[in-house]
């Protein structure tokens, strides 16, 4: 395949041209919309949204809190005018069906010394499903009714719901991986080839997310989370075969057998690390959350679209390219190094220096991994609320003037839905015995849809939503305020809104992530079992890869919920990790330190079938993938670090987290704990037992011409029966 894109590069191109084109013109005809849905079958939570969605349509809909303050108080003139105009512009924005009163006490409120204010505007549907530019003209409409009379500020689900912003971090991404690949490859037009597939790869894939939304509900976390990951993978691939190419073309291939070769080699590990990367992250369908499934899904196909791009779009233009990718040379670099020169580069020598020193290898990575990971102990799965948004966000303001002039609860009602069919004074019974349970602060009395058969309880506690206080509250709603009063009448109740939501998120992952993980190191465990034909190989990766989980889990307690060094994330007080988080970075990173792990083990394996030892296997492998292994990881590292520029605290996390995963696994554990490893296993390394040998297919990642030649060992190395 490759030898025919190569030698058929136009017709190679027009193919994709045409499948860019097609891709693209479906995804602006068919393309469905982002939606923030968040359900989770059989929960509590999504029993409460789905009965007023089924009888009480008008109470389904989300809100926006917009909170007005004056130091001099609400209630002169001039200020009750600026709300009066401000409620008014807001009730003509499309999809508003009623604007709040804060002098009424309907939808709205005023604090007891009269600063702080709010009306409720309420939508006819899900914030997940009002036009972000809505929102936007929401908030212009009501700035510019306010003037400079009193502060307003906007929060609320509605404002939540809007598409976090990323198109400066995916720059600053492209800029550091620009820096990265100038710095390796060393000219101008070697550089180009990585970024251009990357953008083909990331634009083919977020026109496939398009069209992925019209059939089901995508999170708006999910392109972001696509784009991250596609950019790093796209050009981590592309680099691979790039510097493999490099490398034949020095050593006297014509470029077609040059490209032809890189993708067999190269090309085969990008398929089956890819392949790895895909599996992984679909493993988050194993949760049983839907939009934590599609986030997986939505970033697995953008890795697949990477992959495909690069064993076919590469060969075909390396091979056009042959010579000339050396043109446009960067100063100060050097030149493109052979097999020879490679021996004897500092990665090479470093590669020598820790299989010279294993055992104190492994101490001393073990010892700065453990370190990395001590705060994980402490960490605290929860609600991430608006409260930790940056200082200067408008949803952070509004947040900080409600919780000030109403109470910290009041930014996390829990939302009653009650079903008094059987009983029609069931909601009045609720609303009741709510208001003598400990940590409520305030009730809403209950308001009734037009058949009285369905009505809706706004219960307020007195603590924040974040807070453990918030979520005990919620158990004890559901398991004795709601059964002790309506008892055996027939009437039920389902506590729903953020906090209960997301309680339920995190039951959900608990309950299912033994099983979870189970399918990702099991999953990862085959794999590289059946192609590298090596327990040992496989055991070790999947448990390296859990060391780098625990480090960047560490480092992620320590910024977003200690607090350290949070301003260098944009955050100025630490909350808790977001309940879904943790398995999604999971997932991805057991994907992509895949990456790493078979462009290693895959070149050591490839020296050791070539009749190497054991040991100068080790050493000819690192010191031909090492460079490209640290270049591959900067650039993913930066890429995922520049996301920490948005506003929104869970792709901070992502950002932050996989960067530092990335790093420690590409640097730390692949290139010194894994080389370290298997230098003290020696042949056992390459350990498998006769009968698993014979029953699992053969994945071999080497080029077929390279698996004719039997190792040869030195005389002192006893190679087991099985290799």
């Amino acid at each position: 395949m490759a030898r025919a894109c190569a030698l058929h590069p136009w017709r190679t191109l027009a193919v994709w041209l045409v499948v860019i084109v097609g891709v693209a013109f479906s995804a602006s005809t068919f393309g469905g919309k982002l939606a923030n849905d968040i359900t989770i079958p059989g929960s509590d939570a999504q029993k409460a949204v789905d009965l007023l969605e089924e009888r009480f349509p008008e109470r389904s809909g989300d809100s926006t809190q917009v909170v007005f303050y004056s130091e001099n108080g609400l209630n002169d003139a001039e200020a009750k005018q600026a709300i009066h105009d401000a409620g008014e512009a807001a009730a003509e924005i499309e999809g508003v069906i009623s604007v709040g009163d804060p002098y009424t006490q309907k939808g709205g409120a005023l604090s007891k010394d009269g600063t702080i204010g709010f009306f409720d505007v309420q939508f006819d549907k899900p914030g997940y499903e009002v036009e972000a530019a809505d929102v936007e003209q929401l908030e212009d409409d009501v700035r510019a009714a306010v003037g400079d009379t009193v502060q307003v500020e906007l929060g609320g689900a509605v404002m939540d719901s809007v598409m976090v912003e990323s198109h400066t971090s995916e720059a600053i991404g492209m800029l550091a991986a620009v820096i990265v690949l100038l710095a390796v490859l060393g000219t101008a037009v070697a550089m180009a080839i990585p970024l251009t597939l990357a953008i083909v790869s990331v634009g083919i894939g977020m026109s496939l997310l398009t069209l992925m939304a019209a059939l089901v509900s995508v999170n708006n976390v999910t392109p972001i989370l696509a784009v991250m990951i596609g950019l790093g993978v796209a050009i981590d691939y592309a680099l691979f075969i790039v510097m493999r190419f490099r490398q034949e073309l020095s050593e006297g291939s014509e470029p077609v057998d040059a490209a032809t070769t890189a993708v067999a080699t190269a090309g085969r590990a990008v398929i089956f690390a890819g392949t790895t990367v895909a599996i992984s992250i679909s493993g988050l369908a194993v949760i049983g959350i839907p939009f934590v499934a599609i986030m997986g899904f939505g970033t697995a196909l953008a890795v697949v679209v990477s992959v495909a791009s690069a064993i076919t779009i590469l060969p075909a233009v390396l091979g056009k390219l042959g010579h000339k990718i050396d043109k446009a040379k960067v100063p100060f670099t050097k030149p493109h190094e052979g097999t020879e020169a490679q021996h004897n580069t500092a990665v090479a020598r470093f590669g020598r220096f820790v299989t010279s020193h294993p055992k104190t290898a492994v101490v001393a990575t073990l010892a700065v991994v453990a370190t990395l990971a001590i705060p994980l102990a402490s960490m605290q799965l929860g609600t991430a609320d608006a409260g930790t948004d940056p200082a200067d966000t408008t949803t952070r303001k509004a947040y900080d003037l409600l919780a000030e002039g109403f109470g910290p609860g009041f930014n996390g009602p829990l939302l009653i839905a009650v079903d008094q069919t059987a009983d029609p004074e069931a909601a009045g019974k609720l609303a009741a015995a709510a208001s003598k349970t400990d940590g409520v602060a305030t009730v809403v009395p209950p308001i009734e849809n037009e058949a009285g058969n369905t009505a809706q309880l706004v219960v307020y506690p007195t603590t924040s939503p974040q807070s453990t206080d918030t979520s005990d509250l919620v158990k004890t709603f559901r398991d004795d305020v709601i059964p002790a009063t309506l008892g055996d009448s027939g009437a039920d109740a389902h506590v729903g809104g953020t906090v209960a939501t997301n309680d339920d998120v995190a039951s959900k992952i608990a309950d299912t992530f033994p099983l979870f993980l189970l399918y990702v190191v099991g999953i990862t465990f085959l794999l590289l079992t059946m192609a590298f034909r090596s327990i040992v190989v496989a055991a070790k990766a999947a448990l390296t890869t859990l060391l780098s989980a625990a480090a960047a889990f560490g480092v992620l307690v320590a910024v977003f919920e200690w607090g350290w060094m949070s301003s260098f994330v944009g955050l100025d007080q630490g909350g808790p990790t977001s309940s879904f988080l943790p398995v999604i970075v999971l997932s991805i990173l057991f994907g992509l330190s895949m990456d790493y792990e078979v462009f290693l083990a895959s070149r050591i394996r490839e020296e050791y079938v070539h009749g190497g030892n054991a040991h100068r296997a080790i050493n000819d492998g690192v010191a031909a993938v090492g460079r490209v292994i640290i270049a591959a990881a900067l650039i993913m590292g930066s890429v995922f670090w520049a996301f920490i520029l948005t506003d929104d605290r869970v792709v901070k996390s992502f950002g932050l987290g996989l960067g530092v995963a990335i790093l420690v696994d590409a640097l730390i554990i692949r290139l010194i704990l894994v080389p370290a490893v298997m230098k003290l296993l020696g042949n056992h390394a390459w350990y498998i037992p006769r009968w698993l040998d014979r029953i699992l297919p053969n994945l071999t990642i080497e080029a077929p011409s390279q698996k004719a030649e039997e190792p040869v060992t030195e005389d002192e190395e006893e190679l087991p029966k099985a290799a």
